[in-house]
């Protein structure tokens, strides 16, 4: 699995409780482009809604910009691919409760490109003090020990 593009904010930002994978819908310009490694999904999120999934403000700009349609946008919506089962059981999560869909990584999984969606709850500013103050701690151990 080679990973495309990671959000390394996400697993800060929220506590992940479960991971889906999906896979999504792409032109074919945008599928070389993602291949390149120019896929952003850093500040994206996920939405369900009338038995679809959606991955709202991804960025994917154009593999070559002047050979691109005119009326092309980078930060279109684009389907997610999952089961129905799946598409389901997310669907009533969301709206249950204060839930986000988030992706966490874009890789290619025999060249196809997929998406890992994690299942979340945003974190308050004190649980966030609370990891970097592990994290210090974790690195000040490490540092003395080797």
């Amino acid at each position: 699995m080679k990973v495309i593009s990671e959000n390394r904010r996400a697993r800060f930002d929220y506590s992940i409780s479960e991971t889906y994978d999906a896979g999504i819908e792409l032109k074919g310009f945008e599928v070389k482009s993602a291949k390149s490694g120019r896929l952003n999904i850093s500040g994206s999120y996920g939405l369900a809604r009338h038995g679809e999934v959606w991955l709202i403000n991804s960025q994917i700009p154009p593999y070559q910009p002047k050979n691109t349609p005119l009326n092309y946008d980078p930060g279109r919506p684009r389907r997610l691919l999952m089961r129905k089962k799946e598409i389901e059981t997310l669907a009533g999560q969301l709206h249950g409760g204060r839930l986000s869909l988030v992706p966490l990584r874009a890789y290619l999984k025999n060249s196809i490109i997929k998406i890992e969606l994690g299942l979340g709850r945003p974190r308050k500013k004190s649980d966030k003090r609370e990891i970097i103050k592990e994290r210090a701690a974790k690195r000040e151990i490490k540092k003395v020990l080797g």
